[in-house]
């Protein structure tokens, strides 16, 4: 029985076969040179630090040294005044007086009065912060007076101002929901 031979092109050898030494043999030579490399760059660094280390100072530019002396002025003796100075009355801070609460302004201001309206009876919803992923405290009822503390804030797509109720109670509420409105005569600390 005849044993089958594949075609080896002379030019490129055999692709099958195992490398010899002269294919994939490591160039040891060259591993050499560059370990030869390395250790002469070494020693020539250290030598030329080694050199600038152990060299002496320079000479100084050769000016004689100046020497400063820093002396005080002298000083005249004080001389006792005969009189006392007057003094000066420290003026006092007048405080501003209180904005007139009695008439409602055009807008909703801070400081001012507002009254909820236009709830269609269900009244405003005041949140512990502004914006309507905020908790709520209370709902106001339509017609209660507010004093408007701050604001105005925009969040989630609505103007909030905040707000303290007649009870005390502080919370952010839309304006959309508030009008101006005069300071009522029944709230508390007038």
């Amino acid at each position: 029985m005849a044993r089958y031979q594949r075609p080896i092109d002379p030019r490129k050898g055999d692709p099958l076969a195992p490398p010899t030494a002269e294919k994939g043999a490591v160039p040891w030579l060259w591993i050499g040179v560059g370990f030869l490399v390395t250790l002469v760059s070494v020693w020539m660094a250290i030598w030329i630090i080694t050199l600038f280390l152990s060299r002496p100072p320079l000479p100084a530019g050769g000016a004689p040294a100046t020497i400063i002396r820093l002396t005080a002025p002298a000083t005249m003796e004080p001389t006792p005044s005969s009189q006392a100075p007057t003094p000066t009355p420290i003026p006092t801070l007048t405080p501003p007086p209180p904005p007139d609460r009695a008439s409602a302004p055009e807008t909703i201001t801070a400081g001012y009065f507002a009254r909820v309206f236009n709830t269609d009876g269900i009244g405003l919803s005041v949140r512990a912060g502004a914006g309507t992923a905020n908790n709520i405290l209370v709902v106001a009822e339509e017609g209660a007076s507010v004093l408007i503390l701050d604001g105005p804030v925009e969040e989630s797509d609505f103007i909030w101002w905040q707000l303290q109720l007649a009870d005390g109670t502080v919370g952010w509420a839309v304006d959309r929901f508030l009008e101006p409105a005069g300071e009522p005569p029944d709230w508390p600390d007038s």
